[in-house]
């Protein structure tokens, strides 16, 4: 056996590649539908903190500043651990689905605020006095006139951050959730080839690269500019 057989024998065994891709088929299946829930439930729950913010309420202020500080510090890893094995003790029991939807989402939410706030703040003082002038209340000026400036400036950062975090749902193998990389490494130990993890990588190509691409083309339509 040459080189190039011993590689096709290791990576792509056409038998194992008939045998398993129905299972990598499932976990892409549960990939996008983590990641698509992530993306929703995070940006949102970010631009509503970032809005809650801008009414500089001190004492929530701080609840969102440490919140805010504590998920971009800690590792998604240890988020999803912390969560999976330490809500039960007190009494919260949710499947490891749930823990990893809800874990990326709030790290997600987390630099989301960030990155919303930044917007907020850079919008000039005069468009608020200028709102404010035509009558409108704080709570109108800051929800039909600085946010959507603002979330049109951070659409790029923003999408950025959004699939670097996506991605991390692999991590979702250590808790049993049958996402791509859960079901590569099953098999791969039923199997004792490497041939599904490498299904498993192809897989994440395919899933990801038009994100990364339609993030560039995002990135450059909604080219940072100052409101």
């Amino acid at each position: 056996m040459n080189r190039w057989d011993l590689f096709i024998e290791t990576f792509f065994r056409p038998d194992l590649i008939e045998k398993y891709w129905p299972d990598i088929a499932g976990g892409v299946v549960v990939t996008v539908q983590v990641a698509v829930l992530v993306v929703l439930t995070g940006i949102a729950l970010g631009l509503l903190l970032a809005m809650i913010r801008s009414y500089s309420l001190r004492g929530v202020n701080l609840v969102l500043v440490v919140f805010v500080d504590v998920m971009r510090s800690l590792p998604p890893l240890v988020l999803i651990l912390l969560f999976y094995f330490g809500l039960p003790s007190v009494g919260i029991l949710l499947p490891s689905f749930a823990v990893l939807w809800l874990v990326l989402s709030l790290v997600l939410a987390a630099f989301a605020e960030e990155i919303f706030w930044a917007g907020i703040l850079s919008i000039r003082k005069g468009q608020w006095e200028a709102a404010r002038s035509t009558g409108l209340s704080f709570s109108q000026t800051l929800t039909f006139v600085i946010v959507p400036q603002a979330v049109r400036m951070t659409v790029a950062p923003l999408t950025n951050r959004t699939i670097a975090i996506t991605k991390n749902t692999a991590l979702g193998t250590v808790i049993g959730v049958s996402e791509i990389l859960n079901q590569a490494t099953t098999a791969q130990s039923f199997s004792g080839s490497a041939t599904p993890l490498m299904m498993g990588g192809i897989a994440y190509i395919v899933l990801f690269i038009p994100i990364v691409i339609a993030g560039r083309w995002i990135e450059t339509r909604f080219a940072w500019r100052r409101a």
